[in-house]
């Protein structure tokens, strides 16, 4: 489990990328809750670091309630996995083709009807909002570029729109939902986004909450679709 320099990113500090191959090992290991990690030395071997960059990375990991250090015993998995971008710690789901099935059926239960009351309720502020929004998605598919965050934000907007005051408190699980689609189709489904995203915008604009909720069925299923033939390819 050496780091090879190639998997480096060079935004990252040593640190960083430690700590990213840390949580790899306890995933690719399955190690569960309150599991402990091999001792300082043979981790320093395993991930080919000192221990000061050891000593960081669990540091680091500590903070994001990853692992638990409790003096003169070990290194733990925490009881509660999970980190800020990832706050029910789908990271350590090894089944992937079974976590894309089951959010995918989590946002089909959910988002088509915030589409429906989006197209209901919205303001015109907000419609201008989602439109540039949508097109800043669709600049950044174009220039080869992340669009994640983006996306996540454009359907945060949705979500508003909908009015629903509930949604604010669900709407980690389905951003984490958005940036595991991105990363399992490696993108390759951008431009299909793109014309979803009109599709919806589209309705919504014309206040059809019936075609609102169709278009964002459409969307949610193309990537059901797309990336569960992804996952066959890759045999996870």
């Amino acid at each position: 489990m050496e780091i090879k320099k190639e998997d480096m990113d060079s935004i990252k500090s040593l640190s960083e990328v430690t700590a990213d191959t840390i949580v790899k090992h306890i995933v690719s290991e399955g190690l569960s809750k309150g599991d402990k990690l091999p001792n300082e030395k043979i981790l320093c071997e395993l991930l080919g670091v000192g221990r000061s960059t050891l000593r960081e990375a669990v540091r680091m990991l500590s903070s994001r309630n990853i692992l638990v250090v409790k003096h003169g015993s070990g290194i733990y998995v925490s009881d509660k996995p999970g980190v800020a971008q990832d706050p029910l710690g789908f990271t350590f789901i090894k089944d992937k083709k079974r976590l894309v099935h089951d959010l995918v059926e989590f946002r089909m239960i959910l988002e088509p009807r915030v589409a429906a009351l989006a197209a209901q309720n919205r303001t015109k502020e907000q419609l201008i909002k989602l439109e540039t929004q949508a097109a800043v998605v669709e600049e950044l598919i174009e220039q080869g570029k992340s669009h994640a965050q983006a996306d996540s934000e454009f359907h945060s907007l949705l979500g508003e729109m909908s009015g629903n005051s509930v949604l604010p408190n669900l709407e980690p699980i389905i951003f984490k939902a958005i940036d595991l689609f991105i990363d399992l189709s490696q993108s390759k489904l951008s431009h299909d986004t793109i014309g979803e995203h009109r599709a919806i915008v589209d309705a919504i604009r014309s206040g059809k909450s019936v075609d609102a909720n169709d278009a964002m069925v459409a969307h949610l299923l193309n990537n059901k679709i797309f990336i569960l033939k992804v996952l066959e390819l890759e045999n996870f």
